[in-house]
């Protein structure tokens, strides 16, 4: 019980993606994106992401792009362990400011530039009822303590309680710093480096847990024993008041055993020396025992419910019978006392309190073709993003998160290809794919013991995305753009958890752009990303003081996630 609830609480949220991009990595980086979602051979300002060989098409002078992103995202789990008190739940991820801003500055062949953005990550998921991780532990408190056959009714546990809340974010920033060289018309190249400073929060807590016994315990000898009329209580509070009282038991009938174990042997050395016939009292008038152990003898037989006359024959078997009962009841009454200790130690109320830091470096490639004139052909490719986190610890309740501890956290390498072409003189296509080296990258996966798990042991297959945009430019000023990207993710069953999941999915885009001055364009964009639903079938074991039982679980993994954005695109010089 104790362990489950405190790998529940300690399981770590992986930083994943929000909105576009692969399992760990933001792709949605400018507003002109959100409009129409293939930028990768991008020649405007927000090329500094998605295509930084291509600056040197700007003109000369100073560039500057300010995006934000208002983003939405709801994620449901279902679960169907019979046990929970619900079988849905519900996380909501805000990130109401998802910032890119971009810096450049042309002049002839060179451009150098700057960007800043949430590479990775950047909301914070809320979940009011925790998780079914969180509560499948708690709920186990039902067959646990609950009916155990048809004649045990255990301790009459039918329902639980708890609150439980859980709140993660997880962000990483990018710093990117580069130079373009534009070698002659038709090809530029492009090195740079982002530095990745990563921060993962955890706030977390299981207060309350609540049991409704309906039980009423044994009878034992000089002890009043506690009853229960099926009204919540603490399960605490209800394991530490029945530790003390089995406790306390155990006691009451070791004692009796080692009383009635001695007035066996003594009765064994009477029955020895020719008085089995005889009574305690014929015993002592004969002077074999004194008056003060004929009491002793006689109480015995009283306590046991038998006459002061029962021949000392038949009192040793009396004896020897209500030594063995004792013993029985003790070891039994002890067996409740680890349980009941385990109950109360595990079912205190936890906490969490923890923020992970982390910094990584990316090296950044990439080159831009103009083929024909006309065809933009666009290649960068990002390197591993190396980073190793180290907790900074307020409180831990599960004494998983030590102080100064550390743990991987890495961003995968990645290339992107892109293609632009106009098809006709007002409409240009765009097409993007990105291919991202999960396997290769390590993400800081546990299992369900909390062991560190590689990559290559969770992910089948690396993830990639293909996006088709269109832009058509109505005047000078003024234009629309559409777009369409679908993302395949190659995990297997084993990576999906309640805590991180990825899904395939399909986006659509709709925006426009429109030139406030020559040199000033306004760019609004919303889209919105379909997932795909996924499925994990697992075996949960519960009770293992009772002997360990294993109950089939399926878990469905859903999302749902929506934006808007706007940008302003503004040259300074000439």
């Amino acid at each position: 019980m104790k362990r489950e609830l405190l790998l529940a609480l300690s399981s770590a949220l992986l930083s994943s993606s929000l909105m576009a991009g692969g399992i760990i990595t933001n792709t949605n980086q400018s507003a002109a994106f959100a409009r129409m979602l293939a930028r990768n051979a991008s020649l405007g300002i927000d090329a500094v992401y998605y295509n930084p060989a291509g600056l040197t098409k700007l003109g000369n002078g100073f560039h500057l792009s300010l995006n934000n992103q208002s983003i939405f995202q709801t994620q449901d789990v279902v679960n169907n362990y019979p046990y929970l008190n619900n079988d849905k739940y519900t996380g909501i991820v805000k990130a109401p400011v998802f910032p890119g801003i971009y810096a450049v500055y042309k002049m002839d062949k060179l451009a150098f530039s700057f960007g800043f953005n949430p590479v990775g990550g950047g909301g914070g998921a809320q979940y009011d009822t925790g998780l079914p991780s969180f509560e499948m532990g708690i709920s186990d408190l039902v067959p646990m303590l609950g009916r155990q056959s048809a004649t045990d009714p255990g301790f009459g546990v039918t329902h639980y309680k708890a609150d439980i809340n859980f709140k993660g974010s997880s962000v990483n920033f990018g710093y990117q710093f580069g130079v373009s060289y534009e070698i002659n018309p038709s090809i530029s190249l492009f090195a740079g480096i982002r530095t990745v400073t990563a921060k993962n929060t955890y706030k977390g807590s299981i207060t309350n847990i609540l049991v409704n016994p309906n039980y009423t315990a044994p009878a034992v000898p000089s002890l009043t024993p506690p009853s229960f009329a099926g009204s919540f209580m603490r399960a605490d509070a209800f394991g530490a008041q029945m530790h003390d009282y089995f406790s306390s038991g155990a006691t009451v009938y070791a004692g009796i055993a080692t009383q009635y174990t001695d007035a066996a042997s003594a009765a064994g050395q009477l029955i020895a020396g020719g008085l089995g016939s005889y009574t305690f009292a014929q015993a002592e008038a004969v002077g074999a025992i004194d008056a003060t152990q004929q009491a002793q003898f006689e109480g015995a037989l009283l306590a046991a419910g038998q006459s002061v006359n029962t021949p000392i024959e038949q009192a040793e078997v009396v004896y020897t019978t209500t030594a063995n009962q004792a013993t029985a009841g003790a070891t039994e009454l002890n067996g409740g006392v680890a349980q009941m200790a385990a109950l109360a130690a595990g079912t205190g109320d936890k906490e969490i309190d923890v923020v992970q830091k982390g910094t990584g470096y990316t090296p950044i490639f990439g080159a831009n073709l103009t083929i024909a004139e006309k065809l933009t052909v666009a290649i960068k490719y990002e390197m591993i993003t190396k980073i190793e986190l180290t907790n900074k610890t307020k409180v831990d309740g599960t004494g998983s998160f030590p102080n100064g501890a550390k743990s991987r956290a890495d961003m995968p390498a990645m290339l992107s290809i892109g293609a632009s072409y106009p098809v006709i003189k007002k409409l240009n296509a765009s097409l993007g794919f990105n291919y991202y080296f999960d396997k290769s990258a390590d993400y800081g996966k546990n299992d369900s013991e909390g062991n560190p798990v590689k990559n290559d042991a969770l992910i089948d297959k690396n993830y990639y995305e293909l996006a088709l945009g269109l832009e058509y430019s109505f005047t000078e000023k003024f234009l629309l753009s559409a777009g369409f990207l679908t993302s395949q993710t190659g995990v297997s069953k084993d990576y999906q958890s309640d805590l991180s999941y990825s899904l395939s999915s399909n986006a659509v885009a709709f925006g426009g752009q429109y030139m406030i001055t020559p040199d000033i364009g306004l760019n609004l964009g919303g889209l919105v990303t379909m997932y795909n639903k996924d499925n994990k079938t697992f075996n949960h074991s519960f009770n293992p003081l009772l002997g360990a039982t294993s109950i089939p679980v399926t878990e469905k993994y859903s999302e749902s996630t929506w934006l808007l954005a706007v940008g302003l695109d503004i040259r300074i010089g000439k």
